[in-house]
């Protein structure tokens, strides 16, 4: 399958990324939803994404109701201030419980939203016209918000149902691209039931993956319970911090190579879905790229963008990520994450809400393309507008 060209036209009438299509969201402003927090470990990073967002989106074009999701899964209106969201190592971000709640509309005729304020009284928020779900990991990312919006009836940015729910499960996202003829690092699931029960026959199965290895949960993000073991007197610790995330875990063989990722945008009208340049993580030492890394700035790791690759190189990897974001049905936006090894690319996971602040891999990506982070959030709602589900 081809993919279209990562650089974005330059052309005005053009819908290509960076060109939002004026008839698509009217003249009038358009009202989004930004919603953002939730329940997952991956809290205080939606957190920071949306404070990216508030801080970015055009307010000429776009009206902003922000939304956040307590750690206890309130649905609360949020001040307006992207300064409250700031990622700051001593203290994270966080949805503060300010006694409101949001109530979704009651059905699909209507996309009317009400406020209960934290003095009881009720008051219209008026009609919506998207949703842009800034959530990471489970009761977020994974289906179930995206569920609940379709069963109210209102629009959404990003990955729907299904592809939501294949990029969460790291084992069914492998599972789904090897059966589209992608390779992928070898791996084993195991339950916490089965760990528990036989823990030292279920470790003799992971030897035939080698050491170094990763373990993982097979529905967490941001590097949240990830481990590289390096011999087998590692491996308890490193199960027991991945239960403490999910029940699953993924145990996967180290792969030698290059940390290679690339943006995803799926495509207007129904076209094909449209890939940046591709980003390197350059590593120092036997680190790896951590929730510290990623997000506080701790040493070990740098990101380069547009990365070093051969022209055949770099059409190859945008081939296989377009593959990817199709094999599992995806919309909206994605990241893939390769390895490319001696022997040529291999997949490893593919997330339908990548890290979205200005910093991270996805808009880096964008911006190397010609997208600014700006033109990525109109580009994104655009696509959530017209998007069938």
């Amino acid at each position: 399958m081809a993919t279209s060209d990562p650089t974005p036209t330059t052309d005005p009438g053009a819908t290509a990324p960076g060109v939002t299509d004026p008839s698509s969201v009217g003249t009038a402003k358009t009202v989004v939803v930004v919603l953002f927090g939730g329940r997952s470990s991956e809290h205080s990073i939606s957190c920071a994404t949306a404070g990216g967002v508030l801080s970015a989106i055009d307010r000429e074009r776009f009206e902003v109701v922000p939304v956040g999701i307590t750690a206890e899964g309130a649905f609360t209106l949020q001040p307006d201030d992207a300064s409250r969201f700031a990622l700051d190592a001593e203290t994270l971000p966080t949805v503060v419980d300010n006694g409101t709640r949001v109530h979704w509309p009651e059905s699909s005729t209507t996309r009317e939203l009400t406020v209960t304020e934290a003095d009881g009284s009720t008051r219209l928020l008026g009609e919506v016209d998207v949703v842009f779900p800034i959530l990471h990991g489970p009761f977020g990312e994974d289906g179930t918000v995206q569920g609940l919006l379709e069963l109210t009836g209102l629009p959404y940015v990003g990955a729907g149902v299904l592809a939501s729910s294949l990029g969460m499960d790291k084992h069914f996202t492998k599972t789904v691209l090897q059966a589209a003829g992608v390779s992928v690092a070898p791996w084993r699931t195991v339950r916490r039931r089965d760990w528990d029960a036989a823990p030292e026959r279920v470790a003799a199965d992971f030897e035939a993956l080698g050491y170094p290895m990763f373990v993982k949960p097979a529905r967490a993000g941001s590097s949240v319970g990830v481990s590289r073991v390096g011999s087998s007197g590692d491996l308890a610790a490193a199960m027991a911090k991945a239960f403490a995330e999910d029940h699953k875990v993924l145990v996967e063989a180290a792969v030698v190579g290059r940390e290679i990722e690339c943006a995803v945008l799926g495509g207007r009208g129904g076209t094909a879905p449209r890939t940046s340049v591709a980003g390197e993580i350059v590593l120092a030492g036997d680190t790896f790229y951590d929730f510290e890394s990623k997000y506080l700035g701790a040493p070990g790791a740098d990101l380069v963008c547009p990365a070093d690759l051969r022209g055949d190189q770099l059409a190859e990897m945008q081939r296989l990520a377009a593959l990817a974001f199709e094999a599992i049905d995806g919309t909206g936006l994605a990241r893939v994450d390769f390895f490319l090894t001696d022997d040529g690319w291999v997949i490893n996971e593919i997330n339908t809400m990548p890290g979205f602040t200005p910093i991270s891999m996805f808009p880096a990506c964008w911006l190397a393309s010609g997208l600014s982070y700006p033109e990525l959030i109109d580009e994104l709602i655009a696509l959530g507008l017209e998007t069938e589900r």
